[in-house]
């Protein structure tokens, strides 16, 4: 998504050099949407929401609305969070509202996922999607198990969209 961010906020919330980092990482469009059979969408918790930068991206998609252009797509939503109990949970359900405005067919992490079931260990994921605690400042990178949660969503996900086509 676009930053909306001013570039002095950026710099005093220290997010500068991780913006750069990602800069030959390509923009999505609203009108790209369209255009594909299944969308994965992920965004960082901000107070058990969506992020401020990704609404706003999904506010501009109206006249997708309009046209019906996102019926009949497989969408699914991913999230981080700072903490273990920052709101992950809540992120993706209230994200799932605006994908079954636009008739996404919405498409979660389930059970057949055997890592939701650890207790050995502190993890994200649901199944509602793919999580991860990513620290206050970003100190922790996602665990094995996380990781595998990802790729089980995105292959699930693939693999509806190829019933759904």
């Amino acid at each position: 998504m676009p930053e909306t961010l001013p570039e002095e906020v950026l710099d005093q919330m220290g997010a500068v050099e991780a913006q750069q980092s990602m800069s030959h990482v390509p923009i999505c469009t609203v009108d790209e949407l369209a255009s594909a059979d299944a969308i994965i969408f992920g965004t960082p918790t901000r107070f058990g929401n969506m992020c401020g930068q990704m609404r706003q991206f999904l506010d501009a998609t109206g006249q997708l609305w309009a046209k019906g252009a996102l019926v009949g797509k497989a969408g699914s939503v991913f999230t981080s969070s700072a903490t273990q109990h920052g709101g992950q949970e809540s992120t993706i359900l209230s994200f799932h509202v605006t994908l079954l405005h636009h008739g996404f067919v919405v498409v979660g992490l389930p059970y057949t996922f055997q890592g939701q079931m650890r207790t050995d260990e502190i993890t994200g994921g649901s199944p509602y999607g793919a999580s991860t605690i990513a620290g206050g400042a970003g100190e922790r990178m996602p665990s094995e198990n996380e990781l595998d949660a990802a790729r089980f969503q995105g292959r699930h996900v693939a693999t509806i969209a190829l019933k759904l086509k």
